[in-house]
């Protein structure tokens, strides 16, 4: 695996090494010894897969609130999606900013979130399948999140939002 630093120096777009032969490829996708060479301490205690039937549907921007933060790993399993994240760390140098990049089953890339950032994403296609392996259990207590089109943060989406839960549209 090869971690490549986002603008907010402990979130990480995790390059997938590639081991192929004329049969296919085996790759690592988790490793605690390598994650812990980079500073991360992730322990994964909940995995989600989500489907989404139509390009542009909209996911975000959540998060988990103290005492319950939850790290996050996220990759997409089929399709495209365009995955954002936006620090929300009062205290932090990159508060309220973001960062998005493509994840798709082409590019086979992952992304580190950690403690302490809302993330959301957009699908580029339809029948797009993200899964996401996660350090905290959910709590509902401690579900939050942003507006997706908060005009202080201005996430620039790639696509028109096609759908969006009424809870996202509501924050």
């Amino acid at each position: 695996m090869k971690f490549v630093p986002t603008i907010f120096g402990d979130a990480y777009l995790i390059e997938l090494e590639l081991l192929e032969d004329d049969r296919g490829f085996f790759a690592r996708t988790f490793c605690k010894e390598e994650f812990q060479k980079h500073g991360l301490d992730f322990s994964c205690v909940q995995c989600n897969l989500s489907y989404n039937k139509k390009k542009g549907t909209l996911r975000g921007m959540h998060y988990q609130a103290p005492p319950h933060e939850e790290a996050k790993i996220v990759c997409c399993c089929s399709g495209a999606i365009f995955d954002v994240i936006v620090d929300i760390r009062l205290k932090s140098p990159t508060y309220k900013k973001w960062f998005g990049v493509e994840l798709s089953a082409a590019n086979r890339e992952m992304l580190y979130i950690p403690k302490g950032i809302a993330h959301g994403f957009q699908t580029l296609t339809d029948d797009a399948e993200v899964f996401y392996m996660m350090s905290e259990c959910y709590h509902p207590e401690s579900a939050s999140g942003l507006r997706w089109d908060d005009p202080e943060v201005a996430i620039e989406w790639p696509e028109p939002v096609a759908g969006i839960s009424e809870q996202d549209a509501a924050r």
